[in-house]
């Protein structure tokens, strides 16, 4: 058959879905739980990647802080601890949320539990991983339980104050009465009674902004999981794509479920997950007048687990943009989307964000080494920060600032 497409058409791309219909929409069905899609759909032109750090030439925070010290600043004097949605930590980094799929669960769930705990950042646990996993005090899976990966995390925290776990809840987590759970165990009351324990209310996530969750189930446990979750068998050989509901949100809904998180768990923190939608300016605005702790923005380019593919690249606002959105820096501004490095971790800061979150990079560096990967790659990044933030004449997080980021 000869080829019809024009030369720079897709036609192998056309022909891809002739062949198999809907299952093309989404990547490789086989490889669903074991590749961190995402980055390699990332934004063209990224934005955070395309600016530039750039340090004045006068420096009147070197010169109060030489006063400070009796002698010349280097750049171990840059103080990175911050306080991260009522979280002391000692960097302004957070491990962001890791749901139920197999790549964020068994060994290396709890190998990222371990180390997250004993670095002291605050880590969140993401949304379906009790209605999947179960929650843990029964017969499952301690590595991909709940309660699997919050014993690990507390039972390696060290003795000073820094730290913290924040566990989202999605619909299907409400229907599970997640948050009930976790308030009432015991397991918890170290964290709770510490003031270490927040719930995250999921409004969205980057890698899928407007749908809900989505992974890849067998046969059987689709017929479990029926009633409960969309389902449609679209890839075929046994493999059904399961899908959550995306939930139904308007300013007054955020507000009220603020207060009721604020009513029903008062010990606990209150975090607010958002999209990178075009009104992410305005949401933030109303989850924290409403009074979140923590608002959490996801770019476009955020989210390690399962999207369809035109999602990935061509779906939400980039990071740099929600920040240039959202402005005025608010009280507590977490963001994620391909944070790997030094570089663009403090373009964040400076563009508004209190701390970044570290989702594949997390995974990739424990896959590599369970013991220590993690806790070797925060040692890099943290290195990095305080050589970038020293360079512009700074010594802490929240003194760094628009001003010293070039955009072209």
């Amino acid at each position: 058959m000869s080829d019809l497409t024009a030369p720079g058409f897709p036609g192998e791309a056309v022909r891809l879905r002739a062949r198999t219909g809907a299952a093309a929409a989404f990547p490789p069905a086989a490889e669903y739980g074991q590749v961190l899609f995402g980055a390699q759909c990332g934004t063209p032109g990224d934005q955070l990647d395309a600016m530039r750090l750039v340090p004045p030439v006068f420096m009147p925070q070197r010169l109060a802080k030489l006063i400070d010290l009796g002698r010349e600043p280097l750049y171990q004097d840059v103080e990175l601890g911050t306080v991260i949605g009522g979280f002391s930590s000692p960097l302004p980094v957070y491990v962001s949320a890791l749901g139920s799929t197999r790549a964020a669960g068994g060994d290396l769930g709890l190998a990222l539990s371990r180390q997250a705990g004993a670095l002291g950042i605050p880590m969140v646990i993401g949304e379906n991983v009790v209605p999947v996993n179960g929650y843990g005090r029964l017969d499952e899976d301690a590595g991909r339980s709940l309660l699997g990966r919050l014993r690990a995390y507390t039972e390696h925290l060290g003795d000073g104050p820094d730290g913290g776990v924040a566990v989202q809840q999605s619909t299907e987590d409400a229907d599970a009465e997640v948050w009930n759970l976790v308030y009432s165990d015991p397991a918890a009351r170290p964290l709770l009674d510490s003031g270490r324990l927040a719930f995250e209310l999921k409004v969205g996530q980057g890698a899928k902004p407007g749908l809900g969750g989505m992974t890849v189930v067998d046969a059987e446990a689709a017929a479990r999981m029926a009633g409960q979750y969309g389902l449609d068998p679209v890839f075929g050989e046994g493999r059904v794509l399961r899908s959550s509901s995306p939930g139904t949100f308007t300013a007054e809904i955020l507000r009220q479920q603020i207060r009721l998180m604020r009513n029903n768990f008062p010990k606990a923190r209150v975090w607010v997950k958002l999209i990178p939608g075009r009104d992410v300016a305005e949401a933030v605005r109303v989850a924290v007048e409403a009074g979140a702790d923590a608002v959490t923005v996801d770019g476009a380019e955020g989210g390690t687990g399962w999207a369809p593919s035109a999602f990935t690249g061509q779906v939400g606002l980039p990071l740099a943009e929600c920040l240039r959105r959202i402005g005025e820096k608010p009280p507590c501004l977490l963001v994620s989307g391909r944070i790997w490095e030094g570089g663009r971790a403090v373009k964040s800061l400076a563009l508004g964000a209190t701390a970044v979150g570290l989702g594949r990079a997390a995974l990739l560096a424990v896959a590599e080494d369970q013991q220590d990967g993690l806790i070797r790659f925060v040692e890099c990044l943290s290195m990095e920060m305080r050589l970038i933030v020293s360079a512009l004449g700074k010594y802490a997080p929240g003194e760094i600032s628009p001003d010293d980021v070039w955009s072209p």
